[in-house]
């Protein structure tokens, strides 16, 4: 069985999508009507911006959205799969796959998130930080033994677990983290505490967006983040994306579920090799790649 895995914030870089953008009319009218509705030209940083301005959430977010939705769109019937799941991010272009949201629902909610997300950010000085070679079941130990907000929030694959929350608490769980057999613990260059209490606001402002979009009954299930579990329930998938804001990305458990689901074959469509990578770590009896878009 095909299952498709959609990449969330990180996978970007300068020039994604311009390959599909200059090579198929119906990617170049979709990336015209995203420049529309977003109110800007977003494939001008998208094909040449730099690194630093592809970081910017309110265009990062949107970016990997586009290149991986419209890869999906104009690849039709070679992309049919059993089974879809993205990382963060990634659920929203897994769920236009899969026919719940429309396109342009699905790059809206995306532009609204981004922006929600980027001034839950400017609200507290926040970071995340990657543990390494440590049990999650240590981690989630000695998150809960720290002052102040810091809690698992990536479940990538074994032995890799990202933490988020305030600066001052993430900083002492590095440390104590180190001092219970990590290989590292270190902080990492990213806006905020992503997938934690603090991004209460956006999950708020998000709430309100997602009660107010048509979300249909899918055609094949989305395992979601927050439970790791296969829906087709307009209602719960809703659900388990407002969730997902401030709860934890369980990556791990998505990927092993799948495989207990029948899936062999995992196609990550969209930017970077991200996710390919962490599927193998997961389960290395199953096959990992990239679409190959054929020009």
């Amino acid at each position: 069985m095909k299952a498709l895995i959609f990449p969330g914030q990180g996978s970007q870089f300068p020039g994604m999508g311009s390959d599909i953008y200059n090579s198929s009319p119906q990617a170049k009218e979709l990336f015209e009507q995203a420049n529309e509705i977003l109110g800007f030209r977003i494939t001008d940083i998208m094909f040449n911006g730099s690194e630093e301005e592809l970081k910017q959430t309110r265009v990062t977010q949107p970016s990997i959205f586009l290149d991986s939705v419209i890869r999906a769109i104009i690849a039709g019937d070679d992309l049919k799969a059993e089974m879809v799941a993205g990382h963060s991010l990634g659920e929203f272009s897994a769920l236009v796959t899969n026919g719940c949201l429309s396109y342009e629902d699905g790059l809206r909610l995306v532009a609204k998130r981004a922006m929600a997300m980027q001034k839950a950010c400017d609200l507290q000085p926040s970071t995340m930080a990657a543990v390494l070679a440590l049990d999650d079941e240590i981690v989630e130990r000695v998150c809960t033994e720290i002052d102040g907000i810091v809690v698992p929030a990536n479940y990538n694959c074994p032995g890799q677990l990202v933490i988020s929350g305030t600066v001052e608490a993430v900083t002492k769980a590095c440390e104590a983290m180190k001092a219970a057999g990590a290989k590292r613990a270190m902080l990492l260059n990213v806006a905020g505490a992503f997938h934690s209490p603090l991004m209460a606001p956006a999950q708020h402002e998000l709430e309100d967006a997602i009660h107010q979009t048509n979300f249909n009954t899918p055609n094949i299930p989305i395992y979601q983040n927050i439970t790791a579990l296969p829906s087709t329930d307009p209602e719960v998938i809703k659900q388990n994306l407002i969730n997902q804001l401030t709860g934890a990305v369980r990556w791990t458990q998505t990927v092993r579920n799948m495989v207990s689901s029948g899936a062999t074959e995992f196609i990550e469509v969209g930017p970077g090799k991200v996710l390919q990578g962490l599927v193998k770590k997961i389960e290395s009896s199953v096959s990992a790649g990239s679409y190959a878009f054929v020009i």
